[in-house]
């Protein structure tokens, strides 16, 4: 389970604690030989979830025990969920992986869940496996405009 907030793991983590359900929480300021031992316990299927700072977990791990992938909530670029669904995509997964994300509707995560689609969806167009010029003759006219819109310095 992907979170972008250390202290909402360690609700996660006292919510399910409470219930009796194992975890580990792999945050920033987890020392790598710890990581190590929590990756290995949750690979050898010691313990059934595995709590991860979306920004701590994006790289570097094999978590192909998972069959599960949920983001608890919504990073604002696409490929960072990705990346971090990416662990659980490895050689050696031979189990189908479901990814989850919670969205409440009518909230600031269901509108970022809509912009998140609208950038996937241009990012697809773009760099997809057709190759970007095949991809361009597919955008609107909006979708077109605003690729090569001029902006101004970032504040």
């Amino acid at each position: 389970m992907f979170t972008q907030y250390v202290q909402m793991a360690r609700l996660l983590e006292r919510h399910l604690a409470a219930r009796g359900v194992a975890t580990r929480l792999l945050h920033g300021g987890t020392p790598v030989a710890r990581r190590e031992v929590m990756v290995r316990e949750f690979q050898d299927g010691a313990v059934p979830v595995f709590l991860l700072s979306l920004k701590a977990a994006g790289t570097g791990l094999n978590l192909t025990r998972a069959e599960h992938v949920v983001h608890y909530d919504r990073w604002w670029n696409p490929a960072v969920e990705a990346q971090a669904t990416d662990r659980a995509y490895r050689i050696g997964q031979t189990r189908p992986v479901q990814v989850h994300r919670f969205v409440t509707e009518g909230t600031v995560e269901d509108r970022i869940a809509a912009m998140l689609e609208r950038k996937q969806r241009l990012a697809d167009a773009v760099l997809g496996p057709d190759g970007a010029e095949a991809a361009l003759t597919e955008l609107t006219d909006a979708e077109l405009a605003e690729l090569v819109e001029l902006r101004g310095p970032a504040r």
